[in-house]
C-alpha cells in the first residue's frame, strides 16, 4: 500500500521547488544518500561517485521545471538521471582510453588552452566563495572527505554540510554562467 501522505508531501515539495529553486535543497537532502548509494554500487572510484552525484543534482535542478508528477517517487527520476550520467561517464572514459580525446586536443591547441582557462577560472571562483562554502568544497573535492568527516571537522550537522555544498555548487554554477554570459 502506498504512503499517500508521503506522496502528497513530495508532490507539494516538488511544486514549491519549481516556484522557488531554493526549496530544491530539501529534495536534495531527502534524496542525497539514496542517489549517492545508487551511483556507488555502479562506480568504483569515490571521487567519481561524488562528481556524478553532484552532476545528477545539478541536472535535476536545471530540469526541474520539466518534471511532471505521475505518482512515481521523485527518486525514480533522479535514478534515471544517474543512470544516464553513469553511461555518459563510461562513454567518456572509454574515449579517453582509446586516445581519441587526446588526438582532438592535439589537433586543436584552443581546446587545451580553453580547458586550462576554465580550470583556472573555477579555482578563482572557489577562492571567492564564502569561507564555509569554500572549506566544504575544498574538503569534499580536493581532500576527498565524506560528508560525515567534514561535519565533524567543522562542528556542523551532516545536513548543514550538505546544504553548504549545495549552495556552493549553485553559487559556482551561477558565477560560471556569468563568466560565459
Amino acid at each position: 500500500m502506498k504512503d499517500v501522505s508521503h506522496e502528497t508531501d513530495e508532490k507539494l515539495l516538488i511544486e514549491e521547488a519549481k516556484r522557488d529553486p531554493g526549496r530544491f535543497a530539501e529534495l536534495y537532502e531527502l534524496n542525497f544518500e539514496r542517489v549517492y548509494a545508487f551511483i556507488g554500487r555502479r562506480v568504483l572510484q569515490r571521487a567519481e561517485v561524488q562528481d556524478l552525484t553532484a552532476e545528477v543534482f545539478r541536472r535535476a535542478l536545471e530540469g526541474l521545471s520539466r518534471f511532471e508528477w505521475r505518482g512515481i517517487p521523485f527518486s525514480a527520476w533522479l535514478f534515471r538521471i544517474a543512470t544516464n550520467a553513469i553511461s555518459n561517464h563510461r562513454q567518456h572514459a572509454a574515449r579517453e582510453t582509446t586516445g581519441s580525446d587526446l588526438e582532438v586536443e592535439e589537433s586543436s591547441g584552443a581546446a587545451v588552452s580553453g580547458s586550462v582557462e576554465n580550470r583556472s577560472a573555477l579555482y578563482r571562483l572557489v577562492r571567492d566563495l564564502p569561507p564555509d562554502q569554500r572549506r566544504v568544497i575544498q574538503m569534499r573535492f580536493a581532500d576527498e572527505k565524506g560528508i560525515r568527516e567534514i561535519a565533524e571537522a567543522m562542528g556542523r550537522t551532516e545536513g548543514a554540510v550538505k546544504q553548504l555544498q549545495f549552495r556552493a555548487i549553485q553559487n559556482l554554477r551561477e558565477r560560471m554562467g556569468e563568466r560565459h554570459g
